[in-house]
């Protein structure tokens, strides 16, 4: 796989950081159905034609939280077993989160947080 598929925004202060983005890109916020309370899915689509990568935003509640790239991964398990093996860590662990699949948090070999995805494997999944 190996396709960046989603993205999450850390924020201190989530509406002065969702007004931002409203304005400066014209992206749309929704509360994530089902999900924590501050948690919000934002739809990049410029219209109702052209389909943007998604993503979310969320409290910050680590230092080291920015903006994370979510790579779309085959098997969570053999792709983390991959990166530790070529020098990357885990650094928050592979987590369940309902419709959606298997998520971790990692850090690359320069120190970089990426996060890995393995998508449920039904028509219900969220992307």
């Amino acid at each position: 796989m190996g396709i960046i598929i989603h993205f999450d925004i850390s924020a201190d202060d989530l509406q002065r950081a969702r007004h931002f983005y409203e304005e400066m890109f014209g992206w749309k916020f929704e509360q994530f159905p089902g999900g924590p309370q501050e948690y919000f899915l934002i739809d990049t689509s410029p219209n109702s034609t052209e389909k943007g990568l998604t993503g979310g935003m969320a409290k910050r509640e680590k230092e080291y939280q920015k903006i994370t790239d979510f790579i779309q991964v085959d098997s969570m398990d053999e792709s983390i077993a991959k990166l530790e093996k070529l020098g990357g860590k885990v650094i928050e662990p592979k987590t369940y989160i309902p419709t959606v699949g298997f998520i971790a948090g990692c850090e690359d070999t320069e120190r970089n947080i990426i996060g890995l995805i393995e998508l449920e494997k039904n028509e219900n999944a969220v992307s």
